[in-house]
Parts: structure tokens; C-alpha cells; sequence
């Protein structure tokens, strides 16, 4: 077994169709797909369920799956630990919360860039479990989170504090009334979603209407014109506040800390970038 071949393998198991993964790999489609039947050939059972919709795993190709995350991450790490220097480079996937990511990352990301320019910075945003899986397959090399995060594999560093507020329209509207409005926020799992519910319940308000949004700007974008109201990190909302646009509500001390945490998997800090990263947060927060 190759590990060329089980990358071809981990990417068609990402992707879930040999095209896709053959655009991905830049590879010819029926090179993948020999490779795929070779590796089913020689471990003597199926991988995929071959559908129309695509190609699903098999119980066996999803114990494969663990194993190829770990042998290729274990072939990179091995390729990065031997060319470790000081000076770092080359590629760093970073993902963070979508609010924090608007908020606070942009000046640590400008003072990074410019201490390590020959750093290639990527972001990609998302909630809190979604950015936890992605790091524990090795698909980020860490992310901003909402946490602390308990898990045996992950490291988990305080980066930043944040107050969550409720926001509404600036008008006339005592609380009660503005609880009464359709409350405007992320998908299922949203941390701010999670509080609102029990915010919500403490005011004796049990029925309410969630409108779900894929984006900060559409929801703060909804809040403005009267949609609905939302609860936020006040940094995500205080361009809007300053500028008369939105207002916000101080909500009860039990919700109103945030804490965002980077974190990232143990067994990943033979990367130059992800190291000094982790030292100018640190760093960043002493000062």
C-alpha cells in the first residue's frame, strides 16, 4: 500500500465522487479510478458504495479513512520536522468563528504577516464543531473556536475575551417587546443561538421564531431594518453601535462572557508557521 494511493483514497472519501477528486488531485478520472479498484483489490473488500449520487464508504473504508488521516499526516509532519527552522514558511490553514474571524483577527493576522511574510495564510470560517472536526482530521492546522475545548487530542490556548450582547433596531421597544421579534442567527449548534434559548426561557418566552442566516453581514444586515434581534459578540456589533445603526442591550452576567480559544491537535507543532503562531498569540495576550 502507497501512500500516493491512500491519498487518492482519502480525497475521493472527501470529495464523494471519483471526478471531483480527480479535479482536486489534478489527476486523469480513470487513473483514480484504477487506483481505487487496486487498493479494493488488494485489501480484498469494498471501500465505496457506488450509487448515482456518488460514493459513500463502506464500514471498512471508514476505518480505512482514520488510518489514511494519520499515516499522511504523520508523512507530512515527518517532511516538516526535517525542514523546522526559524524562519517559518509555506502554508497555514487556519479557521475561526465567523464573528471573531470580522472582529479580531485581521490586526494579529497584519503583525503576523509582517514578522513572517514568507507565511501563506489561509482562513476559512464556520461553527465551533464543524472548525473542531476539520481540525482533528488534519483538514486545518488550527482554528478559532469558542470554547475551552475538552478533547485528548486538541491544545487549547486562551486568544481572546468577548461580551455577548443582545442587539436590536435602535427604537422605542421595551426589552419584553424586542424579545417578541423574530431572534436572527446562525445554523443549529450556534453558540450565541444556544444562549439566546436560554435567555429567552428565563423571560418566560417559550414559543419565538428562529430565522437562520449563513452569514454575520446578513444577519446584522437584518437587524438594522427591523427583521428580528440577535445576540452577538459586542465586538462583531460596534462599528454598527458608534454609527446609530443597531443597539444593544446588556443581558444577564450567566451569558455574557465569551471566551475564544485556538486550538489545535498535539501531535501537529512540528509546523515552523503553526509554532509561531501560537508564540504571537501568547505573546499577543500577555501584552
Amino acid at each position: 500500500m502507497e501512500t500516493k494511493d491512500l491519498k487518492i483514497f482519502q480525497t475521493v472519501a472527501r470529495e464523494g465522487s471519483i471526478t471531483k477528486a480527480a479535479e482536486v488531485l489534478n489527476y486523469v478520472q480513470s487513473n483514480v479510478t484504477n487506483r481505487i479498484q487496486y487498493l479494493e483489490s488488494q485489501l480484498k473488500i469494498p471501500l465505496f458504495r457506488r450509487s448515482n449520487r456518488g460514493m459513500t464508504l463502506t464500514p471498512a473504508g471508514e476505518n480505512l479513512l482514520k488510518y489514511a488521516d494519520k499515516i499522511l499526516n504523520l508523512v507530512d509532519e515527518a517532511v516538516k520536522s526535517s525542514q523546522f527552522t526559524e524562519h517559518p514558511s509555506g502554508p497555514l490553514r487556519i479557521g475561526s468563528i465567523e464573528t471573531t474571524a470580522a472582529a479580531q483577527l485581521a490586526p494579529l493576522f497584519i503583525d503576523y504577516h509582517s514578522l513572517y511574510p514568507d507565511v501563506e495564510l489561509s482562513l476559512v470560517t464556520g461553527g465551533t464543531h464543524n472548525l473542531l472536526q476539520k481540525v482533528l482530521k488534519y483538514e486545518l492546522d488550527g482554528a478559532f473556536v469558542y470554547g475551552p475545548i475538552e478533547d485528548a487530542d486538541i491544545q487549547c490556548i486562551p486568544a481572546f475575551e468577548d461580551e455577548l450582547v443582545f442587539i436590536s433596531q435602535p427604537d422605542t421597544c421595551n426589552l419584553h417587546q424586542l424579545l417578541r421579534k423574530p431572534m436572527l442567527f446562525f445554523d443549529v449548534g450556534c453558540t450565541h443561538r444556544a444562549k439566546a434559548e436560554q435567555f429567552l426561557q428565563e423571560h418566560g418566552i417559550v414559543t419565538y421564531q428562529m430565522m437562520e442566516f449563513g452569514t454575520l453581514e446578513v444577519i446584522l444586515n437584518g437587524v438594522r431594518s427591523g427583521l428580528g434581534v440577535s445576540l452577538l459578540p459586542k465586538s462583531a456589533i460596534s462599528r454598527d453601535e458608534e454609527t446609530g445603526l443597531i443597539t444593544s442591550h446588556r443581558i444577564p452576567e450567566e451569558y455574557r462572557n465569551l471566551e475564544i480559544y485556538f486550538v489545535y491537535r498535539r501531535d501537529s507543532m512540528y509546523s515552523t508557521p503553526l509554532v509561531k503562531l501560537t508564540e504571537f498569540i501568547t505573546n499577543s495576550l500577555e501584552h
